[in-house]
């Protein structure tokens, strides 16, 4: 993981020189430690995993800021809620003062919640996923991503239509295949690759999940996380997950948030419009990391991939993951991320909306689209208005479609 530069380093230096506190949030072994490690490397280092630090920090949080009132990084911070009381104080005798804290969390719910009663205002939050393809490459953030710095007009197909394509598509199906967590895609050792996703699928149930949830019932949580591996990338039938579970739907919407909470799955909510008024109102769902959701479904190698039937979908969520995680690392504020469907059929994998506007994506695994398949796609253009779509799939080329519809290849992400 060493030396792997990541896209979002600049975005945390940036806020570093606006807020006193950054908080970087994600999931275990995403490198949310290394990154912080980086950006600060002569700062104090504390984790709350290790019972030494916890027990400095927690006893005395006073006497400990005191010792250390700048460039402190503390991991897992969410698991000391005394911590940020004691923090809105320290900063509040100096709120001129930036860059003093990275706090770094992989539970959401807590430390959002401690963040908010005690350090509104103080304080910007990132989220940090497994690492992208570019980063694995060593290979500069896609150009693509420059059109979410500003808001998006015509003038961008142009510059669109100049993309390198980087990578080619036996390299995109391998951190397809793999996933995004840095130590097993690193090491190229597919035996070792396995033991670890093992490994850190057992941990995370038996130690995370237990420790936050107590009263939690671990069996039929695992059965809830492996149901929903098996239907990454459609819209989540709660009820025939609760049927074949015995368990409520209450507490099936209960276990999807828990998963959520601790970055293993995004919701992408339905998005509204008062210019479709048959859209369906349930949100679609993913694992974040394509790896994770693959070896839960036993799926290891290149050939047990390429004959597995619904590959296009787990490609989708792929794809839909890749975008995530450049567009993180823009100046785009306000970003939101959803999907499309009419009751009728239509759909749109992605829609983005943030500060550059509104721009849909629909995600395609072929190697070439018709403008036949993109009818409910340029409808949503025309409707709203927009400068153009994008279609995103296994081509070798980028290309006009349609007047304002763009062909992407993958490698050019």
């Amino acid at each position: 993981m060493d030396g792997k530069k990541r896209n979002i380093q600049y975005k945390i230096n940036t806020l570093l020189s606006q807020f006193p506190i950054v908080v970087i949030l994600g999931t275990r072994q995403c490198g949310k430690s290394t990154i912080a490690k980086i950006v600060g490397p002569d700062w104090k280092y504390f984790d709350l995993e290790n019972y030494q630090d916890y027990d400095r920090i927690h006893e005395d949080p006073i006497l400990f800021f005191k010792e250390n009132s700048s460039n402190v990084i503390i991991d897992e911070a969410q698991k000391s809620p005394k911590l940020f009381e004691t923090l809105r104080g320290i900063v509040d005798k100096d709120r001129q003062k930036k860059g003093r804290f990275i706090l770094t969390g992989s539970a959401s719910f807590e430390l959002i919640k401690n963040v908010s009663e005690s350090l509104a205002g103080r304080v910007a939050t990132l989220e940090l996923s497994p690492f992208k393809v570019n980063e694995f490459e060593e290979s500069p953030l896609s150009n693509f991503f420059q059109i979410f710095n500003k808001k998006i007009d015509l003038a961008d197909l142009t510059s669109l239509k100049t993309l390198p394509i980087r990578f080619n598509h036996n390299v995109l199906k391998h951190y397809f295949l793999k996933g995004g967590y840095p130590e097993p895609v690193l090491s190229r050792n597919n035996e070792f690759h396995a033991n670890w996703m093992q490994n850190y699928f057992e941990q995370y149930i038996n130690r995370d999940i237990r420790s936050l949830f107590p009263g939690l019932d671990i069996v039929k949580y695992r059965r809830v996380l492996a149901m929903l591996s098996s239907v990454s990338g459609t819209i989540i039938n709660k009820a025939e997950i609760a049927r074949s579970v015995e368990i409520s739907e209450k507490t099936v919407s209960e276990y999807i948030d828990i998963i959520a909470g601790t970055y293993f799955w995004r919701n992408l909510l339905p998005f509204q419009t008062t210019k479709i008024k048959t859209t369906q109102k349930l949100p679609k769902g993913h694992f974040v990391d394509s790896g994770l959701a693959l070896f839960l479904q036993n799926i290891f190698t290149m050939d047990q991939l390429d004959k597995m039937p619904a590959i296009g979908r787990y490609f989708e969520t792929f794809i839909v993951e890749e975008v995530i995680r450049g567009v993180q690392a823009t100046k785009a504020v306000n970003v939101q991320f959803y999907h499309l469907r009419t009751k009728a059929g239509g759909e749109i994998d992605l829609v983005l909306e943030g500060s550059f506007g509104l721009l849909p994506i629909e995600i395609k695994y072929g190697s070439s689209t018709s403008k036949s398949k993109l009818k409910f796609l340029q409808s949503f253009i025309d409707l709203h208005n927009l400068p153009f779509g994008i279609v995103i799939n296994n081509s070798d080329r980028i290309e006009l479609i349609s007047e304002n519809i763009i062909q992407i290849p993958a490698g050019a992400l």
